[in-house]
């Protein structure tokens, strides 16, 4: 769910699209720095994958997209899509031609996963998105966990209770909600070593 903008976030948004049309406009260039210092970071957060010479790729996404940013700035309509996702559209549109030329590297994370992410604009999408992705890889080998092994678990980790706590509420021996919560964490490493 999209939260709503702080009176920050509203008046940062609009000194974003300022900037915007004082590159389109007036070929501004302490607007397109400014721009530069905002989302050049985003940018290359967002093109980062766990990859050997994934830093190159991502210097050069950037690269690639500032330079778009300074020769597109006239296209840009705050009518119709926010700076972040302007910009965010073309660093997509520049991974996807990227990958398309170099097979090679390949990225856990899928660009439509980060271009359809609802977070705050002063997240970290790239981030935001793995942790999306590891949480419900997490909620899927649980689900594979035996009930008595996932109900432990969840009582621990979950609402926070301590193993005898958990004991005395099951009426279980505290050796046994440990075996339980020591099995299940060994199950779930397995398990996310083969999603990996």
């Amino acid at each position: 769910m999209r939260q709503t903008p702080t009176p920050q976030q509203k008046a940062e948004r609009e000194t974003w699209v300022q900037w915007m049309h004082a590159v389109a406009e007036k070929r501004d260039e302490q607007a397109f720095a400014n721009l530069f210092d905002v989302f050049a970071p985003k940018v290359k957060a967002y093109s980062l994958a766990q990859q050997p010479g994934a830093v190159m790729v991502a210097d050069e996404l950037v690269q690639e997209v500032m330079l778009k940013i300074w020769n597109k700035a006239h296209l840009f309509s705050a009518g119709k899509a926010s700076v972040s996702t302007w910009i965010f559209t073309m660093a997509r549109n520049a991974r996807i031609d990227y990958l398309r030329k170099n097979g090679r590297f390949v990225s856990e994370i899928d660009p439509e996963d980060i271009y359809n992410q609802q977070v705050d604009e002063s997240q970290d999408l790239f981030s935001a998105v793995q942790q999306k992705q590891l949480q419900a890889s997490i909620q899927q080998s649980i689900s594979l966990l035996p009930n008595e092994q996932a109900q432990v678990l969840a009582k621990v980790y979950m609402e926070g209770k301590s193993h005898q706590q958990v004991a005395d509420e099951l009426s279980m021996p505290l050796g046994t909600v440990k075996s339980r919560v020591r099995l299940a964490l060994g199950k779930l490493e397995v398990m996310m070593r083969k999603m990996q």
